[in-house]
């Protein structure tokens, strides 16, 4: 059965909102009002900028295809993204790598980005908001898998830079331990030839103690001797 076309227009407008509200997703108005630009994310009827998306844009913007070549889904995105014709739903990212789901309202069409480094790399366009959102899934969990040598390179290279860190300060504490014991050596050998000549100091003052000594005893003789003479033949001298 036929229906006349302003109940076709309506019928279609019908199931364009259930859809969007099954999908979760706020249109922009419609009629002279532009189309949600890429880099944006409707939320309570307001679009707020992402700078993902914004960064995608730059890159196809210096991407754009040259006019007359085959226009496959990455360049038709590039374009569209160009163009800011697209809502960005959703972005992840593991390290260098990314996915992003793309919705163009006027077509309620969506497309499924996989990038790296802000390259796109595949791209699927679909109708249907389920597969979109598996297609965008599978990127996702696809970009986690590609990063992980990205992730451990990561990880790699700051455990080498700490242990150079450890290496550069046991290095600077051996220096130190070094020039102290250098100094401990000098100061050593300084004490030692100390000890030295204040032994041999010590002797020699025992052997000129040991003469005074025995000089005099010497000379105590001598005088008592003397004295004897002296007084020799004197009262009381035995």
């Amino acid at each position: 059965m036929k229906y006349p076309l302003f109940l076709r227009r309506a019928m279609l407008l019908a199931t364009s909102c259930a859809l969007l509200q099954h999908g979760g997703f706020v249109l922009a108005a419609q009629g002279d009002e532009a189309a949600p630009i890429v880099g944006t994310r409707p939320a309570m009827n307001t679009l707020t900028p992402q700078p993902v998306a914004a960064a995608l844009r730059d890159t196809a913007s210096a991407s754009s295809p040259v006019a007359g070549e085959a226009q496959g889904n990455v360049a038709e995105l590039m374009q569209m993204i160009q163009d800011t014709k697209l809502s960005e739903l959703r972005t992840t990212y593991n390290g260098s790598y990314g996915a992003s789901l793309f919705f163009y309202p006027r077509e309620m069409t969506y497309y499924v980005a996989l990038f790296q480094d802000k390259h796109f790399w595949r791209v699927i366009k679909s109708a249907d908001v389920s597969r979109a959102e598996a297609i965008y899934a599978g990127f996702a969990q696809q970009t986690a898998q590609l990063a992980d040598v990205e992730i451990h390179r990561t990880q790699l290279q700051a455990q080498k830079a700490y242990i150079e860190d450890i290496i550069a300060l046991s290095e600077d504490r051996a220096k130190r331990l070094q020039a102290d014991l250098e100094v401990a050596r000098t100061q050593q050998a300084k004490v030692n030839d100390y000890q030295r000549q204040t032994q041999n100091e010590a002797a020699a003052l025992r052997e000129e103690k040991e003469r005074a000594q025995a000089q005099l005893r010497q000379v105590q003789g001598q005088v008592m001797q003397l004295q004897r003479q002296t007084e020799m033949g004197l009262p009381g001298q035995k």
